[in-house]
């Protein structure tokens, strides 16, 4: 008996949550879709970078779905056995609520699993993936965007005219560049010569030229100068091709939990960036804890909300999750500055969730609604 039962509530479910990570995924990357396509239509970006980039996106936006993909599935699931009565058949035979539990824990323990293998596998490759990629790009426009004595533009704010250009060298003869990447001042610079030189490790692209002259004016025109040189250095950053992605070294959601402790060994105890990257090692654990506590606060949830249709548990499921969202943001935010150590902080929306869990499956156990949830569904059903 029980074993068909936990397989009924099984197979109510894993659709459900199946469909409800793929809308989300889809969603989140169709919002993300318009500044890729702008990289192919207006950057001339190869579609196979474009195509990695959203795979390399992929375990990130998973990891943020899943705690509302999670409450989700369960909400909906018992939400349509509440709206046709099987619960109330279910109890009349003699069967808790809490002995409809355990289908809803393994699964969750399931999701947790995954949950946790994204979040300290996948999500730093997708990451530091993501961020090669993005120089790859870098390193394939500074290739393909200069040409022989056309004025070319191949990063933002920086005009070439070279007189030739050899690509398998990767050096230019009588360069001209002028650099306005300053918002204060412009750079022009004439040389003889110009070399592209690439650090994949520091994800930068370095111009260095031979035998020439910078000039260097302000934009107000108050004062200018002029300076020769024998060699002189321009590096080309990520921000150059993609301003929401600078930065020379390892975020650190690119780096792994060992990554981690490494660097917060080395960082002082307190301060920005060793509380940036406590948060991050943190958050690993923290999210798939929400994502098991979420699923098992989808029973009571479920079970109370009586309005037909499974509109009304997805708008519960996405108003919960934002509340969640929101604590954690906000807790984040506190922690960053040190107001809060991360190590307490960032577990305070998981304890919100595990006493908001005993709170309903208790009231619900023992036949009491849940206020907010009463007037929602006498509201939806005079609708």
């Amino acid at each position: 008996m029980k074993v068909t039962l936990y397989k009924y509530i099984v197979r109510e479910i894993w659709p459900t949550f199946l469909a409800s990570l793929f809308v989300s995924v889809f969603i989140i990357v169709a919002t993300k879709m318009l500044s890729i396509m702008e990289l192919i239509v207006n950057r001339g970006v190869n579609a196979g970078y474009v195509g990695r980039m959203l795979v390399y996106l992929i375990p990130d936006i998973v990891m943020f779905a899943l705690p509302a993909v999670s409450l989700m599935a369960v909400v909906v699931a018992f939400l349509r056995l509440s709206s046709d009565s099987e619960i109330i058949s279910l109890k009349s035979c003699g069967i808790s609520l809490y002995q409809m539990l355990p289908p809803v824990v393994i699964l969750s323990f399931f999701a947790l699993l995954i949950s946790l293998s994204i979040g300290i596998i996948a999500v730093p490759w997708g990451n530091r993936s993501f961020k090669d990629v993005i120089f790859q790009i870098a390193e394939s426009k500074a290739d393909l965007g200069i040409k022989e004595r056309i004025f070319c533009e191949p990063f933002n704010g920086v005009v070439f005219y070279v007189n030739s250009y050899s690509t398998r060298d990767r050096v230019m003869k009588d360069v001209f560049v002028v650099d306005r990447r300053d918002a204060k001042i412009t750079n022009t610079i004439i040389a003889e010569e110009g070399r592209i030189l690439s650090y994949p490790q520091q994800r930068i692209i370095t111009l260095h030229f031979l035998r020439g002259a910078i000039s260097t004016v302000e934009k107000n025109l108050n004062s200018a100068r002029s300076i020769k040189f024998n060699t002189y250095k321009m590096n080309i950053g990520l921000k150059d091709i993609m301003s929401a992605l600078a930065s020379r070294k390892k975020a650190p959601k690119e780096l792994s939990v060992g990554e981690l402790i490494k660097q917060m060994n080395i960082e002082p105890k307190g301060e920005l960036k060793y509380n940036e990257m406590m948060i991050e090692l943190l958050e690993k654990f923290s999210i798939p804890i929400a994502v098991f506590l979420m699923g098992i606060i989808g029973v009571p949830l479920g079970v109370q909300i009586r309005a037909r249709g499974r509109s009304a548990g997805i708008w519960i499921s996405l108003v919960v999750f934002l509340i969640y969202y929101m604590c954690l943001a906000g807790m984040k935010s506190i922690c960053e500055t040190g107001n809060i150590s991360p190590t307490v902080g960032i577990w305070i929306p998981d304890i919100f969730l595990f006493i908001s869990c005993i709170y309903l499956l208790r009231r619900v156990a023992n036949e009491r609604s849940i206020n907010f949830l009463s007037a929602f569904s006498l509201k939806a059903r005079r609708q």
